[in-house]
């Protein structure tokens, strides 16, 4: 099937559009954090050290904090509306590079980062509904962006036809299942360094540090274990069944089921320890920091696997499209 020029350039348009709103709300969601801090700051100050007071109110020093507390929400509302129309032009441009090619999407890294931020941000979209989870959005789109622009500038690839031996129906099921998954696991290898942070900063200098401040502006450490811990329960066998899938394409591509292919060997050890993580979340002595070390073990391998080993190594799985 012919490329089809048009379509192609505006799914470059989209892509390039759906950066761009990503960016605008991230700006929003530090402002929105920056207002919260300083709101929470003024709240906690002594009585003494407010000199106007609510005419309607017996509790003095909260007459700053209210208008700053609007503030923020309004910046959140905001920046999450730029994150649905920033998602919906980042599917249109997946959507238009599939017709334009005829073919399933992720035919190549360019494509499969793409896919696998925009599945990030839709479950970003679910999973943190709650409004003490929200904070977390700008946590989700710096790594995002930063794979959009590796995208966008190292990995693109102009639209075209993908290599004979991708030419196969298990193509849109093996890819578009490790997409997802990798997509979950990058909502939860944030949840695990921020989990981390949170416990860092809650216990350095004074109560009124700048860290300490920040820090309360982050969900519990509770909340973000649990969310590290649920995406991981769910990402875990939909990434185990994408790499099954792909042994099962590997036996009718190459006439083996395992070949211990560099792309195969590291999907298999970024499973286990992903699998370990789960085991250490569960044991007595091993679960809070330690586990959470394990989740981003296992986010790094993943990582690794995706540009490492389609960059560098050769293998049966070089289809990078870079060249």
């Amino acid at each position: 099937m012919p490329i089809d020029d048009t379509l192609a350039r505006w799914s470059d348009v989209s892509f390039e559009t759906a950066f761009v709103v990503y960016l605008l709300a991230a700006i929003l969601f530090i402002a929105q954090l920056a207002t919260t801090r300083t709101a929470v700051t003024r709240e906690t100050e002594p009585a003494t050290r407010e000199l106007v007071t609510a005419a309607s109110s017996s509790t003095p020093g909260l007459v700053v904090a209210a208008p700053r507390r609007a503030a923020s929400e309004r910046l959140e509302r905001m920046g999450l509306g730029l994150v649905i129309i920033a998602l919906i032009l980042h599917v249109g441009s997946i959507v238009l590079r599939g017709v334009a090619t005829g073919r399933p999407p992720w035919g190549n890294m360019y494509e499969f980062v793409s896919v696998t931020c925009a599945a990030g941000v839709l479950v970003g979209l679910v999973v943190l509904r709650s409004k003490h989870l929200r904070t977390l959005w700008l946590f989700v789109l710096v790594p995002t962006l930063i794979l959009l622009f590796v995208a966008g500038t190292v990995l693109y690839a102009n639209a075209a036809p993908v290599v004979p031996a991708l030419q196969s129906y298990w193509l849109p099921v093996h890819v578009s299942i490790i997409s997802l998954g990798s997509g979950v696991f990058l909502i939860s290898g944030a949840a695990s360094v921020l989990f981390l942070i949170r416990i860092r900063l809650s216990d350095s200098g004074p109560a009124d540090s700048r860290m300490r401040r920040f820090a309360a502006r982050l969900p519990t450490a509770r909340a973000l274990d649990r969310l590290a811990y649920q995406t991981t329960i769910f990402a875990f066998p939909l990434f185990g069944m994408g790499v099954i899938l792909g042994a099962i394409w590997a036996e009718a591509a190459w006439g083996r089921f395992w070949g211990w292919d560099p792309k195969e060997t590291v999907s298999f050890i970024t499973w286990i320890v992903y699998a370990a993580y789960l085991h250490a979340r569960a044991t007595s002595g091993w679960r809070d920091t330690r586990a959470a070390w394990i989740n981003i073990v296992g986010f790094v391998a993943m990582l690794f696997n995706l540009f490492i080993i389609n960059m560098v190594v050769s293998g049966l799985h070089s289809y990078a499209g870079l060249n």
